[in-house]
């Protein structure tokens, strides 16, 4: 007679020793420890690439424009060559906004590098201006050609190497966070798969009188990979819960560089910080560790049966 499903078997009834095999304690802890470093890479993944969106959406938008000697007369109409930039700059295609900087607003910039006296400077600074444009895909280069034309020596900076710079950064802690996340994988896979060799080394005998009565290979494997399966669900649901703190906290210290205006200080507010399809991740990792779980004990089952004399 062959034993192929568990109709055949009175309820609870574990013939293959499966709760001495696979202990409900040390495995769900492992894979709730992999849970949550795999939570980790995850936020790693879209925060970093919440970030890039933000900085490119900043200065991918932004220019940046001194002009020395802004009083200096630069046509005969009797404008400044402030002035005259400005207007170029008004009526170029792709401006948003054009606003230069007062006083005050130069000696907040200074401050930090020269202290309380950059407001007393004797030397003659450059007039700045700050400039929104409505996409990051503007020809800047006629923009420059008429400012030289009208202000000689005065500086544009469209801020493309920092952007650069950034999505280079940014491109590479994400490949990090998906690198860690792939380790973790194979770690838990790894854990999984041992654990499952153990159990089948320590329950060998009742295996083999359970085949040898007629269990096919297919509905030992199954029973294994399905104690597998609910271990590691709950593994990975006790990783998602435990990280759920560790995310409100690092949603907390990365606001500042997402553009946020304040700190969040409420529950509420550092839920919102953290990217929505980071927790659609968070969701996701019971399911998936129960998906490795399930794979692995399987495969890891079917292929020591086969080595069985």
């Amino acid at each position: 007679m062959k034993i192929q499903s568990a109709a055949f078997r009175p309820s609870g009834f574990d013939e293959l020793g499966l709760r001495q095999a696979l202990a409900d304690r040390m495995l769900p802890l492992l894979v709730a420890a992999m849970a949550l470093l795999a939570a980790l890479a995850a936020a790693g993944w879209f925060g970093t690439a919440a970030l890039a969106r933000h900085w490119q959406d900043g200065a991918g938008t932004a220019l940046t424009i001194q002009v020395p000697n802004p009083t200096g007369a630069a046509d005969r109409g009797g404008r400044s060559r402030l002035e005259a930039v400005t207007a170029i700059l008004s009526a170029s295609p792709g401006i948003a906004d054009v606003h230069t900087l007062s006083g005050d607003e130069l000696g907040a910039l200074l401050r930090p590098w020269l202290g309380a006296s950059a407001e007393r400077l004797a030397v003659p600074l450059p007039a700045v201006i700050a400039v929104h444009l409505t996409s990051g895909g503007v020809d800047t280069a006629p923009i420059s050609a008429q400012i030289q034309a009208a202000a000689p020596g005065a500086l544009l900076e469209d801020h493309g190497i920092w952007l650069r710079r950034l999505s280079s950064l940014a491109w590479s802690l994400q490949a990090c966070s998906g690198l860690a996340l792939i380790m973790v994988t194979s770690v838990a896979a790894a854990v999984i798969a041992i654990a499952t060799r153990a159990g089948l080394v320590s329950r060998r005998e009742a295996i083999e009188i359970v085949h040898g009565l007629g269990a096919t290979d297919a509905y030992i494997a199954r029973r294994f990979a399905m104690r597998a399966t609910r271990l590691a669900a709950t593994g990975g649901l006790a990783g998602a819960v435990l990280a759920v703190p560790l995310l409100l906290t690092l949603g907390r210290v990365a606001a500042p560089f997402s553009g946020a205006a304040m700190i969040p200080e409420t529950v509420a507010e550092a839920v919102a910080t953290v990217p929505p399809a980071l927790w659609a991740s968070l969701l996701a990792l019971p399911a998936g560790a129960a998906l490795i779980g399930f794979l692995t004990a399987h495969a890891t089952v079917r292929r020591w049966l086969r080595q069985l004399p």
